[in-house]
């Protein structure tokens, strides 16, 4: 290869490369900075709330006692 032809090699890859990073920019757009709003989260408390006394009470149903329906015969 002459160097007339390494010259044109090297000024159409840098023509190329400049106009596909123009482009580029035209069809993805550059960045932007735009302002945007962000939903917050409001402050966890470590506070636990007492429960309910109508259903945590001494005369509730406790579920985790073995209940016995008539009178059956263990085996």
């Amino acid at each position: 290869m002459k160097k007339s032809d390494i010259a044109m090699l090297i000024l159409i890859i840098g023509v190329s490369a400049l106009l596909s990073y123009f482009v580029g920019n035209l069809i993805f757009g550059g960045s932007v900075s735009k302002p945007v709003d962000v939903e917050t989260v409001p402050k966890v408390s470590s506070e636990v709330a007492k429960p309910s006394a109508d259903i945590f009470n001494t005369n509730s149903i406790n579920p985790t006692i073995p209940i016995t329906i008539g009178n059956q015969a263990t085996r």
